[in-house]
């Protein structure tokens, strides 16, 4: 960190303006419920011009206590626009606590000028906020910043070179790394692509064009997946070109040049700002959130962890009482001195599944992931049963044929749309090309924290292919609803086994006496991935699709991070 230029230069008076922040930030302020009450009135002033690095404007509005006082200043950088929902989740709710709350547009959007870019402009853009900042009156040189998704992807890119005012960070189900939210090694992740593509789009012109953007995609979906090549497919369902879209697509290598300097994780080891991180079980960046707490811990950093039961959206949504509450006691910590808020431990995790209160719903710990009483390994059977006995060779268990005109498709799971999060897979398992294999009813509760992982043998006809792999609770009805899951790539020799480690996520969970536990696998899950051609050739660039063989072999193994030494097996 170094001493701002500007600390000792001496500051113009303030007049406060007193206009009232948007009606339609006021009306739905008005709709949440369970919130503190407000300690302040709040005004606004619109359309401030802050020059980025480059020298474009970039627009911002600025939220405040309409009192006199020194309050702190929180920074929230967005590439979706300055109106609803951020200027009343971010600009009337931390203002009425006691934040000056700058809301601005990233350069490109939201009538900002320059071009967007993914993250090559994030780092500089927010030093040079920050150096605006200091030339404000009301700026009292305390800084913290806030934000989900990309809002948080901005705080970490501020964090590479930290200004010495920023004092606290509150990342919610937020994003480091670019590429991991559009690849799994190699593997596309297709419908949070066009998700992206839609919002960043059209977010930033208000809500209507963003449902109506929504729709269409939705409507054009089957003809998006269908297309060959998949390159371009999109243009017509979005309504407009997005060249980053296009480069995000055909750029499947995290190596590839392209990608350099996208991911922010190293300020997570530098910074040294005290951050606390939020997340849902079921949010698409719930791994880089777990990746972001590793990295703070390691390198001391003080920070705290909230998971709760949530989606990406319902994180904002059903979950956002717990999450401004969360948000709120840390921030005010560390801007406010004030700590009578903040919880004893630094993780709290909700515990999913059947039980008592005290069995699941919300647990404080004091690391995460915790340090399992055991693991429980599950080897699959021919019969497709789970067993603790390991195989005695590597033979051929099942095999599914996967169908590129007709590909297992997508239910629940750590999604973009709102089919995402826990869902009765019944119907999906009903499938030829989804395997499952399924351990007896338990005779002990089972309870799940932390990262689960599968070690699969498997092979193919084509030598290419995918295995999506995936974790379910079988309740005594046989609903079977999906907890974490993951995909890997194949590239062997045609009908060799090649062993992979797969990662499956991170889930907190209680498997109930009688409940079984069920693993699930199968050559895709679309149209969350783009589907694999079976030719190796790049899935945005194919033009063939031929259909592959998966074979399980029996030297694969689910391995549970668990509180039970045993498995009821």
């Amino acid at each position: 960190m170094t001493t701002p230029a500007h600390a000792d230069r001496p500051k113009s008076s303030w007049a406060p303006p007193s206009a009232k922040p948007p009606l339609s930030a006021r009306v739905m302020r008005a709709t949440w419920k369970g919130l503190p009450a407000a300690r302040h009135k709040v005004a606004r002033e619109s359309g401030l011009t802050v020059p980025a690095a480059d020298g474009s404007p970039l627009v911002t509005d600025h939220y405040f206590p309409r009192e006199q006082g020194d309050f702190p200043t929180l920074l929230v950088r967005s590439p979706y626009g300055r109106g609803v929902p951020w200027s009343p989740q971010y600009g009337i709710l931390f203002a009425e606590q006691g934040f000056h709350v700058v809301l601005q547009s990233c350069r490109g959007t939201g009538g900002s000028g320059g071009t967007f870019d993914l993250w090559r402009n994030e780092a500089a853009d927010g030093l040079a906020t920050v150096a605006w900042l200091r030339e404000q009156p009301w700026f009292t040189g305390t800084l913290g910043t806030v934000g989900p998704s990309y809002l948080g992807y901005v705080q970490w890119a501020l964090a590479l070179d930290p200004p010495p005012e920023l004092k606290a960070m509150a990342v919610q189900v937020g994003l480091h790394d670019p590429y991991a939210l559009f690849h799994t090694n190699g593997v596309l992740h297709l419908e949070t692509a066009l998700a992206v593509g839609a919002g960043m789009t059209y977010q930033q012109r208000g809500m209507l064009p963003l449902i109506r953007a929504t729709l269409r995609l939705q409507r054009g979906m089957r003809a998006i997946t269908a297309a060959r090549p998949l390159r371009g497919s999109y243009t017509a369902a979005l309504g407009t070109d997005v060249p980053w879209l296009d480069d995000v697509v055909t750029h499947p290598d995290a190596d590839d040049p392209y990608w350099q300097g996208a991911s922010t994780i190293r300020a997570a080891d530098t910074s040294g700002v005290p951050t606390a991180l939020i997340t849902g079980r079921y949010d698409v960046l719930a791994e880089q959130t777990f990746a972001q707490y590793e990295r703070l811990r390691r390198a001391g950093t003080e920070s705290t962890l909230l998971v709760g039961p949530w989606t990406h959206t319902s994180a904002l949504q059903q979950g956002w009482p717990e999450v401004f509450a969360d948000t709120l006691a840390w921030l005010r910590a560390h801007l406010c001195d004030d700590r009578s808020a903040l919880r004893p431990s630094p993780v709290r995790v909700h515990v999913g599944g059947s039980g008592s209160d005290a069995e699941t719903g919300w647990r404080d710990l004091d690391a995460w992931p915790p340090a399992p009483a055991a693991t429980t390994s599950l080897h699959p059977t021919p019969d497709g049963h789970l067993t603790p006995q390991p195989p005695t060779d590597d033979a051929p268990l099942a095999t599914v044929r996967h169908d590129p005109a007709d590909p297992a498709p997508t239910l629940g799971g750590p999604l973009l749309s709102r089919t995402a999060g826990p869902r009765d897979n019944k119907s999906l398992e009903a499938r030829d090309d989804v395997l499952t294999f399924t351990g007896p009813p338990l005779t002990e509760p089972l309870t799940v924290l932390g990262p689960v992982t599968a070690r699969i043998s498997a092979s193919t006809d084509t030598g290419h292919g995918d295995v999506f792999t995936r974790l379910c609770d079988v309740d005594p009805q046989g609903r079977s609803t999906n907890l974490c899951d993951g995909i890997a790539q194949l590239r062997t020799t045609p009908g060799e086994p090649t062993h992979l480690t797969v990662p499956m996520g991170t889930t907190a969970h209680r498997f109930a006496p009688g409940h079984r536990i069920r693993w699930q696998l199968a050559p895709t899950a679309h149209p969350r991935y783009a589907q694999n051609p079976g030719t190796g050739r790049p899935r945005a660039e194919a033009t063939e699709f031929v259909p592959i063989r998966l074979t399980v072999h029996a030297e694969s193994e689910l391995l549970l991070p668990g509180e039970s030494e045993s498995a009821g097996a």
